[in-house]
């Protein structure tokens, strides 16, 4: 893995994490707002299940 493919992929996650702020600004405000009240425990699970998502892609992604 190349710095610029690791660039590459950070910069699509930055234009994947702006889009719904961009096109629904309320509806984001309404879920960060609902992650603000989670307990820790379930924001990490949440984690726990992009981050396995993330990796699960990757590896069937060739």
């Amino acid at each position: 893995m190349t710095a610029d493919t690791v660039l590459l992929a950070l910069g699509l996650v930055f234009v994947l994490e702006g889009l719904l702020p961009l096109l629904a600004p309320d509806a984001w405000r309404r879920a960060f707002t609902q992650m603000l009240q989670l307990r820790d425990g379930q924001l990490r699970f949440f984690g726990l299940v992009a981050v396995a998502a993330g990796l699960a892609l990757l590896w069937l992604v060739p």
